[in-house]
């Protein structure tokens, strides 16, 4: 015999293709046997056409093209014989699907299948059409597999039933034909039917809410039963897996309950004894009662279960966590995570046992123990759980410092009561994983240290000690050098010693050399780099005798191959060699900066990252505004009305404040308002006004060419300016100094108003108008007086402006003369604002603006754009 011909025996074909050595021989010995079956297909070959099948089905296994064999099925399938239909069958489950067309001349032979007498045949039929059903074959044979529902032989029943779930599946308006005999599948005896009459009656329930009220209401009775009888019953090898009977139905059974209980008083508790009796008497030893023991929580937790069983499912979940097999223990803490708002103080009790987990030696065990951790966290307990996560935090591995970080400084900041408590635990942080926190949150401990007069001493001394005990954090220095800059007398002088406190002995010249160390260590980093000769420029203020010696270590970045390290030192050393008139008064220290302010724009730009749309989500919206955290130690107030921020011009920071001297910048870069050099418009925190400085004295860079590298700037959070050249210079050419020229005056420049005015908005309601003024030697600035008028019959309260602009303008708004608009006109509000026009004569201002009131206590807002600005502005 040809051994390709169409008589070859289907192990033949295997070994032949087992044979081939290379993926070419295999495709050979492939491509002859299907010419072989091909020619038999052609010549109506009955004799092996089984055969022949059953080779195009090992062939289409491995992967080739078998769609001329598809008839074959069918004519299989249409034969008399057992043998033949079952080879029908099976080739018709693999190389067709519901998709196939030809799958529509098949329906007629399942129903005369369907209603044959012989048991096997019938079986073969409904598990066809249990894999392969389509919508329009489950409409035309849904009656026969109803009927076969009833049928007296458990095999039958138990196929039917799973060829009705696919159904159901394809045809859910079937449920209601099918939900009265699935329910009688519960009365069976026979383990396999009752599994399936368990899923089916599971599938009818989440297809059709009349299907669910109906096994509600007859079958939860019948189903505590059987789970009674399963659990209670005696040995059974037949149906007995490690000591325990048909661990299976025990886990259909429970699943079903869940669904029936969920949000139904009466059925929950019409188990809740059953589920108790599992809970307690189901060995946890092996694996099959562990899986029941998990459905069983789920179900308690599912349902509404009394408190003392919900209890009993939360101890269970405790075991877990002390058992050895890393699977039952994430699935516990997965569990966990998702009970915690149920009953928080159940899962309180396994604190213990969920922080031994954060240390486990698997990765996912790890971090899904964290984030249990971190939601357990409240009020009470934030201290003692925050220093054992210190504590291990000096032990953990690198790579899950990261996460360990960022969770520890979350818990931090949020439930710290007392600034000590506070900057303590984050300056351990940062000694510790410095190299792992984020810039936002070292940015947030510069902003709680700056409001915190008192332990601005205690704060530099911590930092100077930290960071004579490791240079390798990176954070740390950031941290360190910016207060040893601002606070540098109070580190050497010993002010605002805590009683706790241990003094340090500190000179001028120790201050410079732990910075400059800094500096030379962090030879990578431009951000810290730059951040020490800040912090050097500021302690030559703070330490007249050391300015030289400062001048000297800045003087020596002239020549870096950092464009902003470059620049920062030639601006340095120029301040320090020619302008030391105004060095006292340019260097003084940093306005304090609004702590609330600055946590509410993170809330928000964090809310508006994680919506993965930062243009269009507002970064006010209430929900966002109602998770904003106070700043650190304070108290935290009652809820009040969040304001929502302007809707956005497309190259728009935000909004400003309506009552605080803001300009809008990017709340992610807020470094630029620490390190900005313009004085504060209130005077400082020592009581005494602050001289004015003109506007000049920002332009820092004309002290020579400025050089410029190949590609853009690195990223940095302080201000700079750059102008574009050809060459890299480390020698720059100088020029005029723009400082020299500057005079310190107490008092503004002399004003020439030019008297132009504009009806900036009117609507039924409000009348909103602009008048301007000009300073002739501040060109760019322009500073509007705006009065607010009221229309209406009714008087307006907490009334508040708001007013976003783009990004080459920046705005600083002054209170309001009230919040309190009457009616009729009869009074009015006035705001004044100053708008400095950064590209003045080139781009108009432009200005959207935003005024919420109330009315009878009903919030009401409107808002509109301003383009009408008279030119020249």
């Amino acid at each position: 015999m040809n051994p390709f011909s169409s008589g070859t025996r289907l192990r033949d074909m295997i070994r032949s293709i087992r044979a081939c050595k290379t993926a070419a021989e295999e495709r050979a010995v492939v491509r002859k046997e299907c010419a072989a079956i091909r020619a038999a297909i052609s010549e109506n070959d009955q004799d092996y056409r089984h055969r022949n099948l059953a080779k195009l089905m090992f062939i289409h296994m491995l992967g080739y093209p078998t769609h001329f064999g598809q008839m074959e099925c069918l004519k299989l399938i249409a034969a008399s014989g057992f043998p033949e239909k079952r080879i029908g069958y099976l080739g018709l489950m693999l190389l067709l699907d519901e998709r196939q067309e030809v799958l529509m001349l098949v329906t007629n032979s399942l129903k005369q299948d369907l209603n044959h007498s012989t048991q096997y045949i019938v079986g073969l039929a409904l598990c066809a059409l249990g894999n392969i059903c389509s919508a329009e074959m489950a409409r035309d044979l849904a009656p026969e597999v109803e009927r076969l529902l009833n049928s007296r032989d458990p095999n039958i029943k138990k196929k039917a039933a799973l060829c009705s779930i696919r159904i159901i599946r394809k045809v859910p308006d079937l449920s209601e034909n099918i939900m009265y005999p699935a329910a009688s599948l519960l009365k069976e005896k026979h383990h396999g039917v009752l599994i399936s009459g368990v899923q089916l009656c599971t599938e009818l329930c989440k297809a059709s809410r009349d299907a669910l009220e109906h096994i509600r209401r007859n079958c939860t009775d019948v189903l505590v039963r059987i789970l009674k009888d399963v659990s209670n019953s005696s040995y059974a090898p037949e149906y007995d897996i490690a000591g325990i009977t048909d661990p299976f139905l025990h886990i259909r059974v429970l699943r079903l309950l869940r669904i029936l209980g969920q949000d139904d008083a009466d059925s929950s508790e019409a188990m809740n004894d059953i589920l108790a009796q599992v809970a307690t008497k189901t060995e946890s030893n092996k694996n099959a009662g562990n899986a029941i023991l998990y459905e069983c929580v789920e179900t308690i937790m599912g349902i509404e279960a009394t408190s003392g069983l919900r209890v009993l499912a939360i101890n269970i979940l405790g075991r877990f966590l002390s058992n050895r097999d890393n699977n039952i223990r994430y699935v516990a803490l997965n569990i966990l995570m998702r009970v915690i708002s149920v009953d928080t103080q159940a899962v309180q009790r396994h604190r213990t046992t969920i922080l031994e987990c954060v240390k486990d030696t698997d990765a996912s065990i790890r971090k899904r123990a964290l984030e249990l951790v971190f939601l357990l966290v409240n009020d009470t307990n934030a201290k003692p759980l925050t220093k054992q996560l210190i504590d291990y935090l000096q032990v953990s591995d690198p790579d899950f410092k990261e996460d360990l970080t960022a969770k520890i400084c979350l818990i931090v900041e949020k439930f710290s009561q007392e600034k000590l408590w506070y900057l303590d635990h984050m300056f351990k942080v940062l000694s510790l994983a410095g190299n792992y926190v984020k810039d936002d949150v070292w940015h947030a401990l510069i902003v709680a240290i700056s409001n915190a007069p008192d332990l601005q001493g205690y704060s530099v001394r911590s930092l100077y000690r930290a960071l004579q005990a490791s240079l390798e954090q990176e954070s740390l220095v950031r941290v360190a050098v910016w207060c040893i800059g601002e606070y540098g007398e109070m580190l050497v002088n010993n002010i605002g010693c805590l009683d706790s406190e241990e003094p340090i002995t500190v000179t001028e010249s120790d201050a410079i050399d732990l910075v400059e160390l800094a500096l030379k260590r962090h030879t990578t980093d431009t951000t810290t780099r730059a951040m020490c000769l800040v912090s050097l420029l500021k302690l030559s203020s703070r330490f007249p005798p050391t300015s030289e010696r400062v001048k000297e270590i800045v003087t020596h970045h002239k020549g870096n191959v950092e464009l902003e390290l470059q620049q920062r030192s030639i601006e340095f050393a120029s301040i320090i060699q020619r302008h030391a008139g105004i060095k006292s008064t340019l260097l003084e220290r940093m306005p304090v900066l609004d702590e609330a302010s600055y946590l509410t724009k993170r809330a928000g730009s964090t809310q508006t990252t994680a919506s993965g749309d930062s243009k269009s989500a507002p970064s006010g919206d209430s929900k966002t505004t109602s998770a904003i955290k106070v700043p650190n130690g304070v108290a935290k107030p009652p809820p009040a009305v969040s304001m929502p921020n302007l809707i956005d011009f497309s190259i728009d920071d935000g909004p400003v404040a309506p009552t605080t001297n803001t300009t809008t910048s990017d709340p992610h870069n807020f470094m630029q308002d620490l390190i900005d050099i313009d004085l504060p418009s209130s005077p400082p925190s020592g009581g005494e006004s602050a001289p004015t400085v003109s506007a000049d004295i920002i332009d820092l860079l004309n002290f020579g060419t400025t050089p410029v590298q190949n590609g853009p700037p690195a990223s940095s959070p302080f201000p700079t300016t750059t102008t574009k050249s050809t060459v890299l210079e480390t020698k720059p050419t100088p020029l005029p100094d723009l400082i020299d020229s500057l005079t310190l005056t107490s008092s503004s420049v002399e004003e020439k108003p030019e008297n132009k005015s504009i009806t900036a908005f009117q609507s039924n309601n409000l009348k909103i108008t602009f008048s301007f003024k000009k300073q002739q030697e501040k060109p760019q600035d322009t500073l509007i007086h705006a009065t607010f008028t009221n229309l209406s019959s009714n008087a307006y309260t907490d009334f508040i402006f708001q007013a976003a602009v783009p990004k080459f303008l920046q705005l600083h708004l002054k209170p309001a003369s009230s919040n309190t608009l009457p009616a009729n006109g009869n009074g009015t509000i006035t705001q004044d604002l100053t708008v400095t026009n950064t590209q003045h004569g080139q781009k108009p201002l432009a200005m959207r603006i935003r005024m919420s009131y109330k009315v009878n206590n009903n919030e009401k807002q409107e808002q509109g754009q301003i383009n009408n600005f008279p030119s020249g502005l």
